[in-house]
């Protein structure tokens, strides 16, 4: 049984905030477990998390690692140069590290470092965010100690022996609930004597869903709602000016939101990207959800994701293509009908999971040989 100061961490993968902040959410919770526990982080040379990582306080090593190119084929010599490059700079880490476990949690980088693991003998655990598994987890999957998962049916990608049911790592954005709503009307400007529709693009925006309100400004301002609209940095001014030549005193456009748990608290109904960790909080939110898939992701898993929900009956799908025509639409009639939006917000709820960072963290403890 390995002491507190014994337990060494290889935290592998990234390359965008719906894997590195899992993963900075997971080392988190170990460091809550174990406090002398040594934590590593491997990612990819000029991806996110090299910045991201030692802004939380942690080490990080960089694999020249790139993804695949599928669009120019003749483009992966160099890229497959990199990947063996990166295996035997993998190797080394793990060599001078010394790891008890490793934890992968998708992305270019956990690929090279859960090889070498996996050749070793190290324990290893993954980390699927997605309903539809990413290619690097499932390349590695056969031998690794846990597969900690967010979806139910994922044994179409992994062994059903090593899947465990744990969620994804989220914010903790939500203990304030109706406490907040008062606050949150004063924070955003608004009365709440209409139907609060929250409208997330992400943190850089989404041309489709603020070509809406460049295009049919009129039509929100028609609406009979209030839309708190997130447009992203790179949209906002082009969005609100166009709000504002409309007259649309009903919009409400905000670059960036900060105070999320303030926005969750207020919104009616919720109108969003489905990208993993933001499905994750949609489900700790309980409100009816209306999901836009990004187009423009690796193997469309956002529009998996979205209809695994639809399936269930816990969201509406809006795809992208139809946003401009549909989205005003769409948001109005779910408004106009009541048991819609109970059965929706009932049915996504059930799907929620509470202390996901810690489920994870213990199963990778667990192969460290850690007994609490």
């Amino acid at each position: 049984m390995n002491r507190h100061n014994d337990i060494k961490v290889i935290i592998s993968g990234g390359g965008t905030g719906g894997h590195v902040f899992p993963a900075i959410a997971i080392a988190n919770a170990l460091k809550r477990m174990v406090p002398h526990a040594a934590i590593l982080f491997v990612g990819a040379l000029g991806r996110m998390e090299m910045e991201r990582v030692p802004a939380a306080g942690y080490e990080i090593k960089g694999l020249p690692v790139a993804g695949f190119n599928r669009r120019e084929p003749w483009k992966n010599i160099g890229v497959a140069a990199k990947l063996i490059r990166s295996i035997r700079m993998a190797g080394r880490i793990i060599s001078d590290f010394n790891p008890s476990v490793v934890a992968g949690v998708g992305g270019y980088a956990s690929g090279p470092v859960m090889w070498v693991a996996r050749r070793r003998g190290i324990p290893f655990v993954i980390q699927e965010q997605n309903s539809y598994a990413g290619l690097t987890n499932r390349l590695v999957a056969k031998g690794a100690s846990s597969v900690c998962v967010a979806w139910d049916d994922m044994e179409r990608y992994f062994p059903a022996q090593s899947i465990v049911k744990t969620g994804n790592p989220v914010r903790n954005l939500f203990s304030g609930g109706e406490r907040l709503r008062e606050e949150a009307l004063t924070h955003f400007g608004i009365d709440g004597t209409s139907p609060v529709v929250l409208l997330l693009g992400g943190s850089l925006g989404a041309a489709s869903l603020n070509s809406v309100a460049e295009l049919k400004s009129d039509g929100l301002r028609e609406s009979g709602v209030t839309w708190i609209w997130q447009s992203g940095r790179r949209y906002y001014d082009r969005v609100r000016s166009a709000v504002g030549r409309a007259k649309a005193k009903n919009v409400v456009v905000k670059d960036f939101i900060e105070r999320m748990d303030l926005a969750y608290a207020v919104a009616d109904i919720i109108v969003s990207r489905a990208g993993a960790g933001t499905i994750s909080e949609l489900t700790l939110a309980g409100k009816p959800v209306v999901l836009v898939p990004s187009p423009n992701v690796v193997a469309d898993h956002q529009t998996r994701n979205a209809e695994y929900l639809q399936e269930r009956d816990a969201a509406l799908l809006l795809p992208d293509g139809m946003v401009a025509e549909g989205l005003i639409s769409s948001v109005v009639s779910l408004v106009n009908d009541e048991g819609l939006r109970e059965r929706l917000a009932a049915n996504i709820s059930r799907m929620a999971i509470t202390g996901s960072d810690e489920m994870i963290a213990k199963e990778i403890l667990k192969y460290a040989g850690y007994g609490g």
